[in-house]
């Protein structure tokens, strides 16, 4: 492998980002050390390096792991650096090279990855496609499905989406800023919760609170002795909603749509057992899970009025008129 010193000497007062890759010719093991600033700089530097012939231009450049075209110069910035590349010539076909090993940002290690990982990475790719179809599907998705979009990387959730590195950024940055929302709300009805029991305490709600906490347990002992064998077996609610309702301080945040539209559904007294929860806490959390499914729905149907909105308008002016000359026509 030769590494080239010549990157180039900037203009006064200039200052350029370096990009370090790897160059090499398609079928060949030769590899060039190179620093660029841009795309157009790379192509340059492979021609001068590569000892391309100027009549064998223009230089399409890929990626030597996949064949991938990098002709975008945002992609470029966010490809990590070393990552080899294949200057292919005018009408040049990319071929795989065994001894290439993929692009150098892939570790050795990584192809020892176990099933988990793999498994991860697939699950982000999917939901990544689910958006791909429909963007405004990402008012539906749990609290885990958005945290995978933001921890996955930038430069392959961009090739996923077919959009943009910059593009992609600001999505990411976006959803993170819904889940530090969301962790506010919980956090501001932790803090309510809170006020409320030492408020509770400090009167004579409490003693009240007591009688009424005897009367509620002797009918939900008598009532979960009587439903307990008939209705622990009813809940057909996957074992992470469970986890969610017993665990989370507002589960209603981090569950999906498609999973509290499932709990709403429950019946309160199969679920109250299946919880060892009291009635009234079980249809206390039912009802934050409708009115949370009820806000992301109309979320949904708010997003889909301003599409149709934005498509009338975008329409061209004839098309806008020819209802109304549709309706004058028969006087």
């Amino acid at each position: 492998m030769e590494v080239s010193g010549d990157a180039g000497v900037p203009e006064s007062g200039e200052i350029r980002t370096l990009k370090p890759c790897l160059l090499r010719r398609n079928h060949s093991r030769e590899q060039h050390g190179v620093a660029a600033s841009c795309l157009e700089d790379l192509r340059s530097k492979a021609c001068d390096i590569l000892a391309i012939d100027k009549s064998l231009t223009p230089v399409t450049l890929v990626l030597a792991e996949d064949g991938t075209i990098v002709d975008d110069d945002d992609y470029f910035l966010c490809l990590p650096s070393n990552t080899k590349f294949v200057a292919l010539a005018n009408n040049e076909k990319w071929a795989y090279n065994n001894s290439d090993g993929g692009t150098a940002w892939i570790s050795q290690e990584s192809f020892d990855v176990d099933e988990t990982d793999r498994g991860a990475g697939l699950k982000w790719k999917n939901v990544a496609r689910q958006l791909k179809e429909d963007l405004s599907s990402i008012i539906l998705l749990s609290e885990e499905d958005l945290q995978m979009l933001v921890d996955a990387p930038c430069a392959e959730l961009a090739q996923e989406l077919l959009q943009s590195c910059a593009t992609v950024q600001q999505l990411q940055h976006t959803l993170q800023q819904v889940l530090d929302q969301r962790e506010e709300v919980r956090q501001s009805k932790q803090l309510l919760q809170l006020y409320l029991e030492a408020l509770e305490k400090e009167g004579s709600l409490l003693s009240k609170q007591e009688e009424s906490k005897a009367a509620l347990g002797e009918e939900a002992d008598a009532v979960d002795t009587g439903i307990s064998r008939e209705t622990s077996s009813d809940v057909t609610l996957a074992s992470h909603i469970l986890t969610a309702l017993r665990e989370k301080p507002a589960p209603e945040l981090s569950l999906s749509s498609q999973d509290l539209e499932l709990v709403t559904r429950e019946d309160p007294k199969a679920l109250a057992v299946a919880l060892n929860w009291d009635i009234r806490k079980t249809e206390t959390v039912q009802e934050a899970c409708e009115r949370e499914l009820a806000l992301r729905l109309q979320q949904m149907q708010s997003l889909h009025s301003l599409r149709s909105i934005s498509a009338r308008k975008a329409s061209p002016p004839g098309e806008r008129q020819n209802p109304k000359r549709a309706k004058q026509e028969p006087t």
